[in-house]
C-alpha cells in the first residue's frame, strides 16, 4: 500500500487542474476539499466533524465525476482521478471513508484499471455488498466473465452479512451470463435467488427474465415464464423483458398476446414495448391489422408524437404494404431525423415505388440533413431495380468525393452489387477494388457479378482461390450458379463440392444444384436429385414443374402441383404455360380463373400464357376479359401489350388490336412487329409495308421475325415487286443473314403468284443452312392450286425425306394426281401412306356462340344439339339444290 500511495503523492496538484479543464465540477471540488473550508455544522455534529464530512463528501462527488472526464488514458484511469485518489490517500480518508474508498474503486472501474481497483478494494477492512458489486460490475463490464462469476462466489464465501449478495449484485451478474451464453451459471445464480428469497424483487426478476430469453431455447423459455410470474411487482421493464423473450425466440404470436396483457392489466407501454411489438407484427397472419391496433392506442395515449415512435410505425407499415399509411405518418411528423428519411426511402424501395424513392433522396438533401450510408444503400437499390445506370453513377461520385463513406463496407458492396445487376461487370470489379475492408458479403458480391455471364468463369475460380476458404452458403450457391454455364461436369463436380463443404443440407443450395441440373438438360439427373432431396418448398417444386414444362410432360408436372401443400403465383403461372403450350387450352383458362378465386392476382406472366390459350381457342370473348382485367389490375407492360395485340389480331379482332397500338405511349420492335403480323394476318399487306416505313423512320432497327411477318404478308397478299424489295434490304441494308424462314416466305411468294419455276429454283439455290419443308411445302401448295403435277413430284420428293411423317404432303401430292386423273400416281401415294401406317385425321371446326365454344368433328354425332343443327344443314343443302336447279332451268330456257 506504500508503493500504491507513493505513486499518486508524486503527481502535482498543477497536473491534477490540467487534466480537469473539461471537467468543472471536479476541478471545483478537488479546490474545495483541498482548502478544507469552514461551514456550518449540520446538527447534532459538531464543527471540526461537519468540516471533516464536507470535505470527505465532496471529494467522493470529486472522483465520481472525474470518472467521467476523458483524457486518452483509458486503461490507468484519469489523470484527474489518480490526483484526488493521491490527495485522498495522503489526507488519510480513503481508509477511513467508505464513500471515498468506493468512489475511487468506481473510477478504476469504470476506466478499465481493474487491478488498481482490486488494489483499493484489498485494503478495505470491511468491504460491503457494493464494494463487491462495483469489482463484479468492473469485471463484466471490462469482458472478464469468470473474474466476475469468481468475485460473486468469493462474495457468497467471506460469510459476513454486510457483504452478502444484494438484488443489485443478482441484476450485475446474470446480465453477464446472458451475454456470454453461460446459461448454467445463470441457473446457479437463480438458485441463490431462490433461496434467498429474492425471487420476487422485480430488480433480480427482470434481470433473470432478460437472461433466459437471450440464452434462448424451449427451455430456456419456459424457465424465462417462470421468472416472470415469480416477480410481485411487475413493472413496464418486467413485461418488455419477457415481450422481448418471445420476440428474440421468434414466438411473435405469444409475443402478441403479452402484450395484450400488458395492457389489459394496467401496464402503459412505453417507446421501448413499442419498439420491441411493432416488428413483429408484420411476422404474424393479421400483421396489418394488429399494426392498426397498436397505432390506435399509441395515438389515444399520446406515445405517436415521440420520432422514435413514429419511425417504428412506418418501418410497420413498409413491411405490411401499407404505403398510403407510411407516407401518412411521414407527413404528420413535425421534426423528422435521419432515421425517419432512411425508413420512407427504404420503405419506397422494398414496396417496388422506386420513383418515389429517388424523388424522395432529394426531398432529403433540401433539408439539410446530410445522407449516410444507410440511405445511398436503399438509393443504389431503387438505381438497381430502375436500371438507372446514370442516376447509380452519380450517387458513386457523392461517395467518392466523401471519404468518411468510403470505409463504408457495407455502402462500398452495395455499389458493387448495383453496378452487377445494371451488367456492367468493369466498374463493379472497380468498386469491389477500392474495399478498403473486404468482407465476406464484398466477395460474394463480386462472385455474384461473375457469375451473371458465362464471360466471366476464369476471373469467378480466381476470385474464388483468393477468399481463404471464408465460404458460406452464398458462396457455395454462385459456385453452383456459375456451374451451369460450364456443363454437366462442372455441375456435378459443383454438387460434390456442395456435399464436401456440408450446405447441400440448406434448401436453398438444393435448390440451385437442381436448378443447374435443369439448365443442363439433364432431366433424368434433376429428378434423381429431386427424389432424394430432403428439404423442399414451393421453389423446388416450382423448379422442377419448369423441367417438366421444358420437356412437355404433363402428368409429371401435374402429379407434382396437385400434390404441392402450398402452391404459389409462379407455380400456377408455370402449369398454365404447360397447358397452353401443349393445346391443353380449356385447362388452361379454367387455371386461371381458379387461381384468382383463391385470391392470387394474376401478372403479367399469367396473362401472357392464357393469352396463348385464348389464341387457340379463337375465342375474343376470353380475350377481352384478359385486357379488362389488365385494365383493373394497372398491368402496363410493353411486351404484354404486344401479346395482347397479336391475341386480338389472330382471334380477328383487327380493330381493338390496331386500337391498343394507337394508345401505346412507348412503341417499341414489339409493338410494330405484333401490328405489322396483324396486318399480315388479314391480308392488309401495303398498310404492313407502309406501317414498317413508319417503323424505321423512328430510329428502331428490325430483326429477324418483323422481317419474316413482312415477307409473309407480301406473299399472301401477292406483293412480289415489294417482297423481292425486302429480301435483298434484309442483308445489304439491315445487315441480317436471311434465315430459313425468310428464303421460305420468299418461295411461297412466287409460288403464289404461280412464278413455279423461279420458285423451284430459289428453293434449289437456298444455302444449307436455309434448306426447310415450309419452302419445299409451299411450292407443293401452289404446284396443287396450279395443277403443276411435275414440279409438284419434285417438290413431293424432297419433302418426303425430310419430314417423311408428315401426312399433310401425301395428301396434297395425291389430290394433284386426282385432279389431273392420273390414278396411277393416286395408287402409289396411297401405297406409301398404307406403309407408313398413315392415316388422315378427322377434319374439325368449332365456332364461339355467347361465350360458348363448339366442337365438331367429322362423322361426329356427339353434340348435344346435332339434330337441330343436322335439320338446318339438310334445310340449307335443299336451298341450294333448288337453287342450282333453278339456275340450270333458266340457262336451259335462254
Amino acid at each position: 500500500m506504500r508503493a500504491h500511495c507513493s505513486r499518486f503523492s508524486r503527481t502535482s496538484y498543477a497536473a491534477a487542474s490540467t487534466h480537469a479543464s473539461s471537467g468543472k465540477t471536479a476541478q471545483r471540488a478537488l479546490h474545495s476539499a483541498a482548502a478544507a473550508p469552514d461551514r456550518r455544522a449540520p446538527p447534532g455534529l459538531g464543527v471540526p466533524a461537519a468540516q471533516h464530512l464536507g470535505c470527505t463528501l465532496e471529494l467522493a462527488a470529486a472522483i465520481r465525476s472525474a470518472s467521467a472526464v476523458p483524457d486518452g488514458a483509458r486503461g490507468g484511469g484519469s489523470a484527474l482521478g489518480r490526483c484526488l485518489h493521491g490527495i485522498a490517500v495522503k489526507a488519510g480518508r480513503v481508509a477511513s471513508s467508505a464513500a471515498v474508498a468506493k468512489a475511487v474503486m468506481d473510477m478504476y472501474g469504470r476506466s478499465g484499471a481493474l487491478a488498481d481497483a482490486r488494489l483499493v478494494f484489498d485494503e478495505i477492512a470491511r468491504p460491503d455488498a457494493v464494494c463487491w458489486n462495483i469489482l463484479i460490475t468492473a469485471s463484466s463490464r471490462g469482458g472478464h466473465f469468470d473474474d466476475a462469476v469468481g468475485l460473486f462466489r468469493s462474495m457468497l464465501a467471506c460469510g459476513a452479512v454486510q457483504s452478502m449478495p444484494t438484488a443489485v449484485t443478482v441484476a450485475v451478474v446474470v446480465p453477464a451470463c446472458a451475454k456470454w451464453r453461460r446459461l448454467q451459471t445463470g441457473r446457479s445464480v437463480h438458485g441463490y435467488v431462490v433461496k434467498t428469497g429474492l425471487e420476487s424483487d422485480t430488480l433480480c426478476g427482470n434481470a433473470l427474465v432478460s437472461m433466459y430469453a437471450k440464452c434462448g431455447g424451449s427451455r430456456a423459455m419456459d424457465d424465462a415464464c417462470r421468472a416472470f410470474s415469480s416477480i410481485g411487482c411487475k413493472d413496464v421493464v418486467s413485461w418488455n423483458s419477457i415481450i422481448a423473450g418471445y420476440i428474440e425466440n421468434g414466438l411473435f404470436q405469444e409475443a402478441l398476446v403479452l402484450f395484450g396483457q400488458m395492457i389489459s392489466q394496467g401496464f402503459l407501454p412505453n417507446y421501448s414495448t413499442v419498439a420491441n411489438i411493432l416488428p413483429v407484427c408484420a411476422f404474424t397472419e393479421f400483421g396489418r391489422y394488429y399494426g392498426k391496433q397498436v397505432h390506435g392506442f399509441l395515438v389515444r395515449h399520446g406515445l405517436d408524437m415521440d420520432i422514435s415512435v413514429c419511425n417504428a410505425l412506418m418501418t410497420h407499415y413498409s413491411r405490411v404494404f401499407e404505403i398510403e399509411a407510411l407516407e401518412s405518418v411521414f407527413a404528420s411528423m413535425d421534426v423528422r431525423d435521419i432515421v425517419t428519411w432512411n425508413t420512407i426511402i427504404a420503405g419506397y424501395v422494398m414496396n417496388g415505388y422506386h420513383f418515389r424513392a429517388l424523388d424522395l433522396f432529394q426531398g432529403l438533401l433540401s433539408t439539410g440533413i446530410a445522407p449516410d450510408s444507410v440511405s445511398f444503400i436503399s438509393l443504389l437499390t431503387a438505381c438497381a431495380q430502375l436500371r438507372d445506370v446514370k442516376a447509380g453513377i452519380g450517387v458513386h461520385g457523392y461517395i467518392f468525393r466523401r471519404p468518411a463513406l468510403l470505409q463504408e463496407t457495407s455502402l462500398m458492396n452495395a455499389l458493387v452489387t448495383f453496378y452487377s445487376q445494371c451488367d456492367r461487370f468493369d466498374d463493379a470489379f472497380r468498386a469491389f477494388t477500392a474495399i478498403l475492408n473486404k468482407d465476406l458479403i464484398s466477395w460474394n458480391a463480386i462472385l455474384s457479378a461473375c457469375a451473371n455471364s458465362e464471360q466471366h468463369i476464369e476471373g469467378f475460380f480466381g476470385l474464388l482461390g483468393e477468399m481463404c476458404h471464408q465460404w458460406d452458403s452464398v458462396t457455395v450457391l454462385n459456385v453452383i450458379r456459375m456451374s451451369a454455364f460450364c456443363g454437366i461436369n462442372m455441375v456435378r463436380e459443383a454438387h460434390g463440392w456442395s456435399l464436401r463443404v456440408g450446405y447441400t443440407g440448406e434448401t436453398s443450395v438444393g435448390n440451385a444444384i437442381l436448378d443447374a441440373y435443369v439448365k443442363c438438360g439433364y432431366s433424368q439427373d434433376a429428378n434423381i436429385f429431386f427424389r432424394n432431396l430432403a428439404g423442399r418448398n414451393i421453389v423446388t417444386d416450382n423448379i422442377m414443374i419448369s423441367c417438366y414444362m421444358k420437356n412437355n410432360c404433363i402428368e409429371d408436372a401435374e402429379v407434382i402441383f396437385n400434390h404441392m401443400a402450398e402452391k404459389d403465383l409462379t407455380s400456377s403461372n408455370l402449369m398454365i404455360q404447360l397447358y397452353a403450350q401443349n393445346d391443353m387450352d380449356d385447362q388452361a383458362v379454367s387455371l386461371f380463373n381458379h387461381l384468382q378465386s383463391e385470391g392470387l392476382k394474376p401478372d403479367i406472366v399469367s396473362i401472357t400464357g392464357v393469352l396463348e390459350a385464348c389464341i387457340h381457342l379463337c375465342s375474343v370473348q376470353l380475350v377481352r376479359q384478359c385486357h379488362t382485367y389488365m385494365l383493373r389490375a394497372s398491368l402496363e407492360d410493353i411486351h404484354l401489350e404486344g401479346a395482347l395485340l397479336d391475341a386480338y389480331s389472330k382471334c380477328g379482332n383487327i380493330t381493338n388490336a390496331y386500337n391498343i397500338f394507337q394508345v401505346s405511349p412507348k412503341k417499341d420492335l414489339v409493338t410494330f412487329t405484333a401490328m405489322i403480323g396483324c396486318y399480315a394476318m388479314h391480308g392488309m399487306a401495303e398498310e404492313a409495308v407502309e406501317l414498317f416505313s413508319k417503323m424505321l423512320k423512328l430510329g428502331i432497327r428490325p430483326d429477324h421475325v418483323v422481317l419474316t411477318t413482312l415477307l409473309s404478308a407480301c406473299s399472301h397478299a401477292g406483293l412480289v415487286d415489294a417482297g423481292i424489295k425486302i429480301f435483298k434490304s434484309i442483308r445489304d441494308i439491315h445487315r441480317i443473314e436471311p434465315t430459313a424462314e425468310h428464303y421460305a416466305c420468299m418461295v411461297d411468294l412466287l409460288a403464289r403468284r404461280g412464278h413455279l419455276q423461279d420458285a423451284y429454283m430459289f428453293a434449289l439455290d437456298m444455302p444449307p443452312h436455309a434448306v426447310n419443308a415450309n419452302a419445299w411445302g409451299s411450292l407443293l401448295g401452289a404446284c396443287k392450286v396450279h395443277g403443276e403435277i411435275e414440279l409438284g413430284q419434285l417438290a413431293a420428293d424432297h419433302l418426303f425425306t425430310m419430314e417423311g411423317e408428315n401426312i399433310g404432303n401425301y395428301v396434297i401430292m395425291s389430290n394433284i394426281y386426282a385432279a389431273d386423273e392420273k390414278w396411277d400416281g393416286v395408287e402409289h401415294v396411297r401405297k406409301l401412306m398404307k406403309s407408313k401406317d398413315m392415316k388422315k385425321p378427322a377434319g374439325c371446326s368449332w365456332i364461339e356462340v355467347e361465350k360458348t365454344r363448339h366442337l365438331f368433328i367429322a362423322s361426329d354425332v356427339k353434340h348435344q344439339d346435332r339434330s337441330c343443327i343436322y335439320d338446318m344443314l339438310g334445310s340449307l343443302y335443299q336451298q341450294i339444290k333448288d337453287t342450282q336447279t333453278q339456275n340450270m332451268t333458266m340457262t336451259q330456257s335462254m
